[in-house]
């Protein structure tokens, strides 16, 4: 009986073991609870919030949805072209992080969403491209209808993003990017730019390491692949 009470034991320890493994990042976000009946027991499910379809136009003037960046994680920002704050500093932090994932750009997909999509059609967002040097095939920059953009990064990507008329520029964001899984869960949110503009280089740190953990534990991708 004790053998049996042991093995029972261990084979627990080490489900928990693989569970926890297999979320290596929290998934964030509210979540609803679902209850069912299974064996006349009541089950309890835990639903976390996916981000919901979309569809926008990228610098090229082609529509693309989220099929288009389907098995890799993304690496999102929220910001807009004629920013004079912070930016910049932003997309130059996003710029320095994907050139040092460059041996994963098969698996990381950046995404910039403008907030100000009257100004910031496709050709203001490619020539913003390549005023800053981004020639990285793995980043889209994407337009789309104003307020579907600004709920789409407060209630799904976590991060603020909404007009304001006493913010240089005419609207305020966070300074945050956001990290999502091949699922559409939010795994993280990092806040590397104040608003005062300086960086947060733990904040960029955490981010990075954050993004090998979730391909090398999650997906068995590591750096080298």
């Amino acid at each position: 009986m004790k053998k049996v009470l042991f093995f029972l034991l261990a084979f627990s320890a080490l489900i928990a073991c693989e569970s926890e493994k297999k979320r290596v990042l929290p998934i964030i976000g509210n979540y609803d609870l679902t209850y069912r009946k299974v064996d006349g027991q009541t089950v309890v499910d835990t639903v976390y919030p996916k981000i919901p379809t979309f569809r926008f136009l990228n610098e090229d003037s082609v529509w693309v949805t989220n099929k288009d960046f389907k098995n890799k994680i993304w690496v999102a920002e929220f910001f807009f072209a004629t920013c004079p704050t912070i930016c910049p500093i932003m997309n130059s932090q996003l710029k320095n992080l994907n050139k040092e994932t460059a041996s994963l750009k098969k698996h990381v997909q950046f995404l910039s969403f403008t907030i100000n999509p009257k100004n910031d059609v496709p050709s203001v967002l490619k020539a913003y491209r390549k005023k800053h040097g981004i020639i990285a095939k793995n980043w889209a920059f994407l337009t789309g209808e104003e307020a579907e953009t600004h709920r789409l990064g407060i209630e799904n990507f976590q991060t603020f993003a909404g007009r304001d008329e006493e913010a240089e520029g005419g609207y305020a964001h966070s300074g945050s990017f956001t990290l999502v899984d091949k699922s559409g869960y939010v795994r993280g949110v990092y806040a590397v730019t104040s608003f005062d503009g300086s960086v947060n280089k733990k904040e960029y740190k955490r981010l990075k390491e954050d993004i090998f953990k979730l391909l090398e534990y999650e997906y068995d991708i590591s750096p080298t692949k």
